[in-house]
């Protein structure tokens, strides 16, 4: 994670009560410390997301600039073989030790190829987990989503809660309650699980 060092959110880390390490202090949190705890996290993954979208984009322009290079100089062999095929009447075995060649580079570029394939598949897919998150909705009584749903309960949340974001459009591919594990001593609604689509 990168260092927040002179940066305007470390003042507001500083100031922060709490540093929230995992599900029960998110849930223990004041409605004010909840709310700085969410801005904190789209904030990073907003950061994290500009962030990884430049390297892969930088990466993405090597290899293309890779491929052509390739590209340019698989077309120079082709036209030295087939000026070397035109004077080669008498060499019969230069002409079988071209084709050789040929074969070699043929393979190589096919496979350089399917490489670039490949990584601009990893390269889709890491940007596709890269713009996900996942959410969580608590304090929500069961029952609630059946009337109103899933998705109008998280616009509900947003709105209210983070009006600087109600013109914001959220694509939600998945919105469920958490597994049933209700303490009977304990009895709170579980949580509302949002996974945002890419």
């Amino acid at each position: 994670m990168k260092k927040l060092r002179n940066h305007p959110q470390s003042n507001q880390q500083e100031n922060s009560p709490k540093t929230v390490n995992n599900e029960t202090d998110l849930c223990s949190l004041t409605d004010l410390e909840f709310k700085r705890e969410i801005v904190k996290i789209l904030k990073e993954l907003r950061e994290d997301m500009n962030s990884n979208a430049d390297t892969l984009r930088k990466e993405l322009e090597n290899i293309r600039r890779s491929q052509e290079k390739l590209e340019h100089s698989f077309a120079e062999m082709q036209t030295e073989l087939g000026a070397v095929k035109t004077r080669m009447n008498n060499a019969e075995e230069r002409i079988s030790d071209m084709e050789d060649r040929i074969m070699e580079i043929t393979q190589s570029g096919q496979q350089t190829e399917n490489r670039i394939k490949k990584l601009e598949s990893n390269i889709r897919d890491l940007w596709d987990n890269i713009k996900r998150a996942n959410l969580r909705i608590i304090g929500i009584p069961e029952g609630v989503e059946k009337d109103k749903g899933m998705e109008n309960i998280f616009e509900e949340t947003i709105t209210g809660n983070f009006p600087n974001l109600k013109d914001t459009e959220f694509k939600i591919q998945e919105a469920q309650r958490a597994p049933n594990m209700l303490n009977p001593n304990r009895p709170t609604p579980r949580h509302i699980i949002i996974k945002m689509a890419s």
